[in-house]
């Protein structure tokens, strides 16, 4: 791992040590509200952070960069797939926290660097090597697993995974700034999401006015969502992504902690084997980043976007 003596790097790892501990604690943030339904609560996290983004990049005098974002049809079209993505990626998981899957969410974004490694591979032409290609295989084993011991097939995990491991597929075809990159997207389906929070508001349903945590907590959705991700931005320009790569698994591990341990989830011998397949892919992967041939070019890090995790924009 990279030393962390420079003034900078100490700075770019206390950044990144933010951001994935900001985004491994997110379950208590959509647990607290659990009486707001899933899709109301994607829609103020859309709105709010497209309204808070918005101000960033007006502070930043970048909307220049924002611009470029729709100089072609083309790249609409990729960021038009990439917030389908993302949009589905956070739906999910709001829907797994507030009705107690916070296990399964763990345990998708704990397959999510070996899922990028896969996508890598069948995408972009990047060759395994032996020890990627173990890993994927203890990851698919520990699957199985699963499936056969519990009888369900663990879709919640595998749909968390892929979404956005593909988001980080589709994002690495677009090179923009995270920041800039995550209000093209919230403002692309922003219209969706206001319009589902009007209806909300006119039917008598909705969150806001319902009560001041609740109003407070879904009005804060923008800042909660976009600020690790600045912190985030601010990390990875002082740190290998190597580094980046290990930082980032403290979020599913703060996450699964949750789970087990103050929601009281069932974690059953099937999870403690699916788990542990899972512990020693991840093992063995991050053995071959730090010890194999150097890390392969492309999607082979944890985060949406680029090596490593260069853009998190779809961060839970």
């Amino acid at each position: 791992m990279q030393a962390t003596s420079s003034p900078n790097a100490r700075r770019g790892f206390a950044f990144a040590l933010a951001a994935y501990a900001s985004w491994g604690v997110f379950p208590l943030y959509f647990r607290a509200l659990r009486a707001v339904d899933a899709p109301e609560i994607l829609a103020h996290r859309v709105a709010w952070s497209a309204v808070f983004l918005a101000a960033v990049v007006t502070a930043q005098r970048r909307w220049k960069e924002y611009a470029r974002a729709f100089g072609s049809l083309r790249s609409v079209g990729t960021y038009a797939l990439s917030t389908a993505l993302v949009t589905v990626n956070w739906l999910l998981y709001i829907w797994a926290v507030v009705t107690g899957h916070v296990l399964d969410a763990s345990l998708g974004y704990f397959m999510n660097p070996l899922v990028n490694v896969l996508l890598g591979a069948l995408f972009l032409r990047e060759t395994l090597r032996p020890r990627q290609a173990m890993a994927v295989g203890l990851a698919a084993l520990g699957v199985i697993l699963l499936v056969l011991k519990v009888g369900r097939f663990p879709w919640l995990a595998l749909s968390l995974a892929f979404s956005f491991g593909g988001y980080g597929l589709v994002r690495k075809r677009a090179a923009i700034d995270p920041v800039v990159g995550l209000l093209v997207e919230t403002s692309l389906i922003t219209p969706l999401a206001a319009g589902l929070i009007a209806l909300r508001a006119w039917e008598g349903t909705g969150g806001l006015g319902r009560d001041v945590t609740t109003t407070v907590l879904l009005l804060l959705a923008g800042v909660i969502t976009a600020v690790p991700l600045i912190w985030f931005a601010h990390g990875i320009r002082n740190l290998r992504l190597a580094t980046m790569g290990l930082i980032q698994f403290l979020t599913p591990t703060v996450q699964f902690l949750f789970a087990v341990v103050l929601f009281r989830e069932p974690f059953t011998s099937a999870h403690a084997i699916a788990f542990s397949c899972i512990w020693a892919a991840l093992v063995v992967y991050m053995g071959d980043t730090f010890f194999g041939a150097g890390p392969a070019k492309g999607v082979v890090g944890g985060q949406a976007g680029a090596p490593t995790a260069s853009d998190p924009s779809g961060r839970p």
